[in-house]
């Protein structure tokens, strides 16, 4: 149930979405490749950021609890 509590979590949704929303546009030619690459860049980045920094935070407070 966790697991599939994490799966639906709003953020990864947006990030899913926004993705694909921007393949499609790339392969229908709306946008550049090069568009396509910084915005997906950044979105990659900013979700592995945040996703980093959650789980650092919740391992410092499980080591802090020893």
């Amino acid at each position: 149930m966790d697991k599939l509590k994490s799966l639906i979590e709003v953020k990864k949704l947006i990030a899913l979405m926004f993705s694909l929303v921007f393949c499609f546009l790339a392969i229908t030619g709306k946008v550049t490749a090069e568009q396509f690459i910084t915005v997906h860049t950044v979105v990659i980045a900013f979700y592995f950021s945040q996703s980093s920094i959650r789980q650092a935070v919740s391992e410092s407070k499980i080591t802090e609890n020893k």
